[in-house]
């Protein structure tokens, strides 16, 4: 048998139909001289061998050592090359090893993955002494990662809100919210928390809002409001009483106006919350109130222009949330990255939230390795099995080869020493 020609044999075969990365060009390179230097210590052995073959003395055990050499160098060559593939083509049992058993590989695979790595106590533990959430804070708080944070989510929200199409919407209010409106009984709930709204006085703000803005116009409108007044007056009046009544109205509607905004205990004020209080028990305990309410809900329901008026709503708030999730330098954008700075050093500086964040990762972990761990491990023998099995060689030996020409050449030098001791002892 010619090693060299095995050898031959064996890079020939070796070029594999699937393209390789930089990475593993440079693997099969590097397994080409490892192969090159084990048949080259082959080869000397041999040659050492025709040399010393009628020599006497010390050269007799040269002979011998070389010919173990060459033992040694054959079997290791046979022993690791039966794994990949059939030494010499040849069909010899028990060789070809990984091709013929990948999916029993792929099984023990993945029960040493289970049973060493999917262990809840394990993972659990590496969790918890990795400290995720200590470093994921320190990650967050500096300003060029927040910032990267921000625009990815930006990116990704913005994404997600061009995805949702008006008909989505549309369907949306139209099957989910609608129904679901229409078989809820809303008047309590809107009772009770327009009662509370009354009690705590939350509804303040808005009364002086919306008297502001009355007063403003009233008094920027003075013609406005003059021409109205003498458009319903009698066609009989003088034009100058028409006049100076319009005036007189227009200056008590804007002192009353200015007196309810100036006054927290004004009459009118007080009167309004009456009927607000007065509204919200109805809503909660008077069944006509509530069926009128109800009624009203369900005609404002059934009104075809409520699709519509979602649709243009959300269209609105979608294009305003895209523009500012694409505005580097928008108030959206710079706010999201303070928060999520500010949140990076809080968890960086209180270990009780990042102790308890890590815990609940770390029993999440626990619970998905201890109850679906055998699941997710299934992915090893499932990948395993649809790989093609001379492709599954080729790429193992890839990764392995060089390491493994090791036991050539070791084999090699082994035996010619053994050989050479054996012959030694066999003088002696």
């Amino acid at each position: 048998m010619s090693d060299t020609m095995a050898d031959s044999a064996e890079t020939s075969s070796f070029a594999m139909p699937a393209e390789l990365s930089g990475a593993d060009l440079e693997r099969r390179r590097g397994l080409r001289r490892m192969r090159i230097v084990a048949t080259s210590l082959l080869g000397l052995a041999a040659v050492v061998f025709l040399l010393t073959r009628d020599g006497e003395g010390a050269w007799g055990y040269v002979n011998a050592g070389a010919e173990a050499a060459m033992v040694g160098a054959i079997a290791d060559w046979f022993a690791v090359t039966a794994l990949f593939k059939h030494p010499l083509g040849l069909p010899i049992p028990h060789t070809a090893i990984i091709p013929k058993r990948k999916e029993s590989l792929g099984d023990s695979l993945q029960e040493f993955v289970v049973d060493n790595f999917l262990q809840s106590d394990v993972v659990s533990e590496r969790i918890m002494s990795a400290r995720v959430a200590s470093r994921a804070g320190a990650w967050l708080a500096d300003a060029g990662h927040a910032e990267r944070v921000v625009r990815s989510g930006s990116r990704i929200a913005a994404h997600g809100l061009r995805r949702i199409s008006s008909d989505d919407v549309a369907a949306l209010v139209q099957e989910a919210l609608v129904p679901k409106l229409e078989a809820e009984e809303l008047s309590p709930v809107v009772g009770q928390l327009l009662g509370e709204v009354v009690e705590e006085g939350a509804h303040t703000g808005l009364v002086d809002l919306v008297t502001g803005e009355l007063h403003r116009w009233l008094v920027s409108h003075e013609i406005e409001v003059a021409a109205l007044v003498e458009q319903r007056a009698p066609w009989w009046t003088p034009q100058w009483v028409d006049e100076r009544v319009s005036q007189r109205l227009h200056l008590e509607a804007v002192t009353w106006v200015k007196e309810i905004h100036d006054g927290l205990h004004h009459p009118a004020r007080r009167t309004l919350d009456r009927w607000l209080a007065t509204l919200a028990h109805d809503l909660q305990h008077d069944p006509d109130t509530r069926e009128r309410a109800e009624r009203l809900k369900n005609r404002l329901l059934t009104q075809p222009q409520l699709i519509r008026s979602s649709i243009s709503i959300w269209d609105s708030l979608r294009g305003a949330l895209i523009e500012a999730l694409h505005d580097d330098d928008g108030l959206l954008r710079r706010r999201a990255i303070e928060e999520v700075q500010a949140f990076g050093r809080r968890l960086e500086s209180d270990p009780r939230i990042s102790g308890r964040l890590d815990e609940i990762a770390a029993e999440v972990a626990s619970y998905t390795v201890e109850h679906y761990g055998h699941e997710l491990a299934t992915v090893i023998s499932a990948t395993v099995k649809r790989w093609d099995g001379v492709e599954t060689s080729r790429r193992i030996e890839l990764h392995v080869g060089r390491d493994l020409q090791f036991i050539r050449i070791n084999g090699t030098v082994v035996g010619g020493l053994a050989g050479l001791v054996i012959h030694t002892l066999t003088h002696l």
